[in-house]
């Protein structure tokens, strides 16, 4: 799905969004230029593999945030861990560097990526996330992007990274 079938999503399941269009960013730094409204509410999102390629992650985290992959591994009680590759991003996301989003997930079509949301996040009204490419940003309420995710089949979990 592309910006605009994403925006008809959700359009047609009522999700309430704000939607700001901006340069192309493949970086929360670059995102901080643009000066948005609520920009502190924009989210990092790191795609990561184990060491097999049988599970896949995608986690949405606060945006000043670092991970620990050993971490995180204990976290998801998985095998070692490791950023997923370019290919990988775009034959399970559909996506491109620089546009890693939550909403990738509607082109996994296996199922197979499993969304790991910060638990930090949830105090936020609403979060910001690429719409499936890095020219804009929307705001979506963290409720509305967990049904979605669950709605369209992929595994989603709400943890404290």
């Amino acid at each position: 799905m592309n910006k605009t079938e994403i925006l008809e999503l959700f359009e047609q399941l009522n999700i309430s969004y704000d939607i700001v269009e901006h340069p192309a960013a493949y970086t929360i730094e670059e995102m901080d230029r643009f000066a948005m409204p609520n920009a502190n509410q924009v989210a990092k999102n790191l795609f990561v593999r184990d060491d097999k390629k049988r599970s896949y992650y995608l986690l949405t985290i606060q945006k000043d945030k670092t991970v620990n992959l050993k971490e995180l591994r204990a976290l998801l009680n998985s095998r070692p861990l490791s950023f997923a590759s370019e290919d990988d991003l775009l034959n399970y996301l559909g996506l491109h560097k620089g546009a890693v989003t939550p909403l990738g997930v509607l082109n996994d079509t296996e199922r197979k990526v499993e969304v790991i949301i910060d638990e930090d996040l949830l105090p936020l009204n609403n979060i910001g996330i690429h719409p499936n490419e890095n020219t804009a940003t929307i705001w979506i309420s963290i409720e509305d992007l967990l049904r979605l995710i669950q709605r369209h089949g992929n595994t989603v979990r709400v943890a404290k990274i």
